[in-house]
């Protein structure tokens, strides 16, 4: 397991409407998304032969998040396939649930420039994390 990621609000990230603007939450979740790779790979990985893309995001604004809030992300693995895998975010403030969102990540060797089945090693911490949560 884990620990969520905890998410620092910064004046920049606010709008005129006094909350986290909408597109600064996939900051968020990619900030929170390296964070958990790292702790999953190690900073030895090679990303240019064991890459990762990005195919997809989904975000569902349940809440705002202001300026003086204090939000966590806890990303989980909801599915495992052949050269891809979905990862889902909670980001919570003092546990209530604010925003949740879903990444579909694909397999890539920037080298070769094409999808690779997921790395075994990879595989293994994702289904450690999905087993976890």
């Amino acid at each position: 397991m884990i620990e969520p990621v905890k998410i620092q609000v910064r004046f920049s990230d606010v709008d005129m409407m006094g909350h986290v603007n909408n597109a600064v939450y996939l900051n968020y979740f990619e900030t929170a998304r390296m964070l958990y790779f790292n702790q999953l790979l190690g900073s030895d990985w090679d990303w240019t032969t064991n890459g990762i893309i990005l195919l997809r995001n989904e975000i569902d604004y349940v809440k705002s998040v202001l300026l003086q809030h204090k939000p966590t992300i806890k990303i989980s693995v909801e599915k495992i396939g052949g050269k891809s895998f979905v990862l889902t975010y909670e980001l919570k403030v003092d546990d209530v649930v604010y925003t949740m969102g879903k990444s579909t990540m694909v397999c890539f060797n920037y080298k070769q420039q094409s999808t690779v089945e997921i790395p075994e090693l990879l595989r293994s911490k994702l289904n450690e994390l999905q087993l976890s949560n």
